[in-house]
């Protein structure tokens, strides 16, 4: 099964899991299957029309998604990993 990193400001809907194996052929229904598990997941990671949050980056296999790659066949040995982007700045 594939494998998804959660990053620790997204874990509180996982009960503090950093990773968990999960079944799904494309990086979307990985996540879809963690927010069955996990309700409320899936609002830290996409918006209200399904898109990826501003701040959040996905890796597959340490390489960046694209955004219009989530529907893309994934293997069965693939690590994905949600990064939680954080803004910040200068005062």
């Amino acid at each position: 099964m594939p494998r998804v990193m959660i990053p620790p400001p997204y874990r509180g809907p996982t009960r503090g899991k950093a990773e968990l194996s999960v079944a799904g052929a494309t990086i979307r229904e990985c996540l879809n299957a963690i927010e069955a598990e996990c309700p409320g997941f899936a609002a830290q990671v996409f918006d209200g029309s399904g898109r990826l949050h501003r701040f959040v980056k996905l890796f597959r296999n340490g390489e960046p998604v694209e955004k219009d790659a989530f529907d893309a066949p994934i293997a069965e040995g693939d690590e994905i990993s949600v990064v939680a982007a954080i803004a910040g700045g200068s005062v």
